[in-house]
């Protein structure tokens, strides 16, 4: 993973709304979950929930897939495992940490 695009999905989760959208996402596991139950879970306007899923889609950090009418929202996991080992696969690197210091970092 570069680190510009790191940079952006982290920025993009640096939102409280938006991490708790992801979040409740990752919850939900690969079935996602339709906008409709996803407004209603959070509790916010579509027009506010759309902009956060729309930043969340154009990182790579969700994707949506529409079934008839309805649109599911599902977190993509790949990009999250992505973006958790770019933050880990250098822990300890510069110096000579034990395995169970690395598992802490």
């Amino acid at each position: 993973m570069k680190i510009e695009e790191a940079a952006q999905q982290l920025e993009a989760l640096g939102n409280p709304t938006r991490l708790e959208v992801y979040r409740t996402l990752v919850r939900a596991g690969g079935v996602g979950l339709p906008v409709g139950r996803l407004q209603e879970r959070l509790g916010i306007a579509a027009s506010t929930l759309s902009h956060h899923l729309h930043r969340l889609i154009a990182t790579g950090l969700m994707t949506q897939e529409r079934q008839g009418t309805t649109l599911i929202c599902r977190a993509h996991y790949p990009a999250m495992d992505s973006l958790i080992s770019f933050l880990t696969e250098e822990c300890c690197i510069e110096s000579a940490c034990t395995r169970e210091e690395g598992k802490a970092a």
